[in-house]
């Protein structure tokens, strides 16, 4: 990359140098994967991920990403490994159950709620020009954070198409004031929460939604049956104790649940389902459940080496 001038004496050679700078950036980056059926599983950062692959490739996403970020960091997944908490809720055992870690989002500081919006601004705009026109992107989240999750991934350039409603019971809220509970006894703090939003977006159509069906294979919803349209609401219960022994994972979902959402978002039942933030690998074991192609992306080596054993195991479950 450079040039001799004088006797000891060198200049950059400036279109080598960019010539080899253009061929690092068209390289393909090399990530440990695993394929499982009609499912490949990555280990890498979803944003490196992203921008080595090619336009128009992926045909919708459903992910339950680290909303709250800092529940997923080194620091706080050692503490919740180790039992410490940090911001994990850790609830007591009741009758001999133990139940699941919840993260505490009302401890997240102004700082870390822009640092949320500004990732999810980033992390939409990598993802656009990957989908193909019409995909659908459904995101879990929660009833304190999804209007920042919804506002970046609007901003970042997809379509706002809603919300689907998970009907279920979980941990947060419903206490009464910590270190006051007996002295005010009829007081929740906030609603107990019975309900899990998941943001629905979809990247702009090429014309007409039938052009675009046509074309992309993209561009609404699956129905349940000929009679029957896809609805915005789906009732649910906790993810089931025999789930959680064959993919531990604290926001594991029920397989129940999300065979539906996934069976869904392929109107015509043809593509690629991506899950960027895939955790212990339920949603690409619902996709081969439901019979699609799916690639999960999970950063963490913990919970990659949990998914690879996990996704065969969950794609066997019974779901009454």
């Amino acid at each position: 990359m450079f040039v001799r001038m004088e006797r000891a004496q060198y200049a950059l050679n400036f279109e080598e140098a960019t010539q080899a700078a253009k061929k690092r950036e068209a390289a393909p980056a090399k990530f440990r994967s695993r394929t499982i059926g009609n499912s490949v599983l990555v280990q890498a950062d979803c944003s490196d991920w992203l921008k080595a692959q090619d336009a128009n490739s992926i045909h919708a996403v459903v992910t339950d990403p680290p909303y709250g970020l800092v529940e997923y960091s080194p620091e706080q997944q050692e503490k919740l490994r180790n039992g410490k908490g940090g911001v994990w809720r850790i609830p007591p055992s009741f009758d001999g159950a133990k139940r699941s870690p919840l993260p505490r989002f009302t401890v997240l500081t102004p700082d870390d709620l822009r640092s949320l919006e500004e990732f999810f601004f980033s992390w939409g705009r990598a993802l656009l020009p990957v989908l193909v026109p019409g995909a659908n992107v459904v995101i879990a989240s929660n009833p304190l954070l999804s209007h920042v999750v919804s506002g970046a991934i609007a901003r970042a350039g997809f379509e706002r198409r809603g919300e689907i409603i998970r009907l279920v019971m979980t941990m947060r809220g419903g206490d009464r004031p910590k270190a006051a509970h007996e002295e005010f006894p009829d007081i929740s703090v906030m609603p107990r929460s019975m309900w899990e939003p998941w943001l629905v977006f979809r990247k702009p159509i090429e014309g007409r939604v039938q052009d675009n069906l046509r074309k992309w294979k993209t561009g609404g919803f699956r129905r349940p049956s000929p009679d029957k349209p896809f609805g915005d609401v789906i009732q649910s219960g906790p993810t089931r104790a025999s789930e959680r022994s064959l993919a531990p994972h604290p926001s594991l979902k029920p397989q129940a649940f999300l065979r539906q959402l996934v069976r869904a978002v392929l109107p015509l039942g043809e593509g690629v389902v991506l899950d960027p933030f895939a955790g212990a690998g339920s949603t690409l074991a619902a996709a081969e459940s439901v019979g699609y192609r799916s690639i999960g992306i999970e950063k963490d080596a913990r919970y990659f080496d949990i998914a690879c054993d996990a996704i065969s195991k969950l794609t066997k479950l019974q779901i009454r």
